[in-house]
């Protein structure tokens, strides 16, 4: 029985499952996958969820999982979405769905320095007015599974398609007006989807400058939060570093699994005497089989 399998037919804590249950029916409501109780998205999407929180139990269930589950739903058997959200979780956003949220919290700040370097002018209009990331980017982040360079290039157009323009900034003189257009975003990306893409591709973020300002922004959040142990580091920016990653865990484990193999292998391999002695005495007599063979005197073994 494979790891799915097990958990698929597992029970969950009751809390989770009480939790998961009461959010179905709110991911792509008007979609027709998800539109009865009993149909087959509402159960896949259940089993998805509640697999993730046997298999992750320091997490357990974040809100924000439900709709990134549905759509890989919408494209792939149940057990595929379920490695895909673990390797999303893992790999490209680690930390969004923990219970301290600290991915999240970091890169809202990393949208900062984003922002400031891309849309001046939003950026300033943003601090003029109190507003942060946080009161309007954590849907777009931890609802957005891709790499954390075009979560950051998508919050970037996302923002300058409502405060790009000085009219725009104009008609927001507060943080309620700014932060009521912020969160009304979809109206300006509704139907252009090539526009849209074609408007993320050309923010100029480099992986480069991402890494250094990853570098910045965690000396300042070890600083503010000493005991935390969040590094996001290590994380995929594309698929191709996912796909290396994967391959040098896989390398690990077989290294190890090599190791287990040869450690008996050396144990028979010792003389039958070093065998049955303690190490310490193993070794000396081990040391001792070697002089023999190299003075070729047997008298000189002990």
């Amino acid at each position: 029985m494979s790891l799915w399998q097990t958990l698929d037919s597992q029970p969950a804590l009751q809390s989770w499952v009480d939790v998961i249950e009461r959010d179905l029916d709110r991911q792509f409501p008007f979609h027709e996958m998800f539109l009865s109780k009993d149909g087959h998205g509402q159960r896949g999407l259940f089993r998805v969820l509640k697999a993730y929180t046997q298999h992750k139990p320091e997490e357990g269930y974040c809100q924000a999982q439900g709709p990134v589950a549905a759509v890989l739903l919408m494209n792939m058997p149940a057990e595929e979405a379920f490695w895909c959200l673990v390797q999303i979780s893992d790999q490209y956003l680690p930390g969004y769905y923990s219970p301290l949220l600290e991915g999240v919290l970091f890169d809202a700040a990393m949208l900062t320095w984003v922002l400031k370097r891309t849309c001046p002018a939003a950026h300033k209009h943003l601090q003029h007015h109190g507003v942060e990331p946080l009161m309007f980017a954590t849907d777009w982040l931890m609802c957005l599974f891709t790499r954390v360079r075009v979560l950051l290039q998508v919050a970037v157009v996302l923002v300058r398609r409502v405060l790009g323009r000085a009219e725009q900034r104009k008609q927001c003189p507060g943080q309620m007006e700014t932060l009521e257009r912020l969160r009304g975003v979809r109206e300006e990306v509704q139907e252009e989807d090539d526009p849209f893409i074609a408007e993320v591709c050309s923010v100029q973020l480099s992986a480069r400058d991402l890494e250094k300002q990853t570098e910045r922004e965690l000396k300042k959040w070890r600083t503010d939060r000493p005991s935390s142990t969040f590094d996001p580091r290590g994380r995929c920016q594309g698929y191709r570093m996912a796909w290396a990653s994967g391959r040098q865990n896989e390398e690990e484990r077989d290294m190890k699994e090599r190791e287990k193999e040869t450690f008996p292998s050396l144990l028979l391999a010792l003389p039958p005497l070093s065998r049955s002695l303690p190490p310490s005495l193993a070794r000396g007599g081990v040391e001792g089989q070697r002089r023999i063979h190299v003075n070729g005197k047997a008298g000189e073994k002990l």
